[in-house]
């Protein structure tokens, strides 16, 4: 699968209990996204690269990866900058650039990254199987791990299907426009999808439940946690927290 690309590797992060990924991750991820200074989401973004370094990720890959989620944040550039009261950087037609738009953008930019890098070393580097075994060792709820799951496999069955059905419709000579023929065709194609999906789930669901599905997956292998990882997720955490303490103490002064 395309977006399990970075699951195989010999770095420690990969070797890493997915459970304690989880924590670590979502910890660090949580006090990032309390930051408020400049300084401490710089900290937040070199930890995140720091993570990047250890997991020894492809770099092709991961360009691309972070260049798609900036491709979204290039946008605030084009609009906060101009549209956030403040003292005034750059006049231009009109249009007034202030210097709390640019750092409230920065901040944005800066935050956002660090959250992506951390989550790419962190939980790229462990399969989906690995991941929904972490869920189920953190106690959430067996529900949601089984839909999780089942989310993932089946995201790519029905995008195999829209391609199968979307090649169909192009074989017979449909070519899009914009027009009433072009949407009438996607919404009877998306319909289909919908389905076709369904007509799968049911069969899918009986025949679990012939074998003999109680609504838990077993495996033959279970990766077994260490001191290793515990330290780890501590470490990825309380960096998290110490820039987060940072940050507030650094606030409290200027006030």
């Amino acid at each position: 699968m395309t977006l399990e690309s970075f699951a195989e590797g010999t770095s420690p992060l990969h070797s890493m209990d997915a459970a304690a990924k989880l924590v670590a991750a979502t910890i660090f991820s949580v006090c990032t996204a309390l930051l408020t200074t400049i300084e401490a989401a710089c900290g937040a973004l070199l930890i995140g690269l720091l993570l990047l370094g250890i997991a020894k990720l492809s770099a092709r890959t991961l360009a691309k990866r972070l260049l798609f989620v900036n491709a979204f944040i290039a946008f605030l550039w084009l609009t906060l900058p101009v549209s956030t009261a403040g003292t005034p950087l750059y006049s231009w037609n009109g249009f007034t650039v202030t210097h709390e738009g640019i750092h409230i953008a920065l901040l944005i930019t800066l935050k956002s990254n660090a959250i992506v890098t951390a989550f790419i070393a962190l939980l790229a580097t462990s399969n989906i199987t690995d991941i929904g075994t972490g869920l189920a060792k953190l106690r959430v709820p067996q529900k949601l791990s089984l839909l999780f799951l089942f989310t993932w496999r089946y995201l790519h069955v029905i995008l195999e299907e829209y391609k199968r059905l979307s090649t169909a419709a192009t074989l017979r000579g449909f070519v899009p426009g914009t027009n009433s023929h072009t949407y009438k065709t996607y919404a009877n194609l998306i319909a289909m999808v919908l389905i076709k999906s369904h007509d799968r789930a049911e069969r899918v669901s009986n025949a679990m439940k012939l074998r003999g599905f109680n609504g838990t997956f077993h495996t033959l292998y279970t990766r077994q946690s260490s001191p290793f990882d515990s330290i780890s997720a501590c470490i990825i955490a309380l960096s998290g927290i110490a820039l987060l303490a940072a940050d507030h103490f650094q606030i409290m002064e200027l006030l």
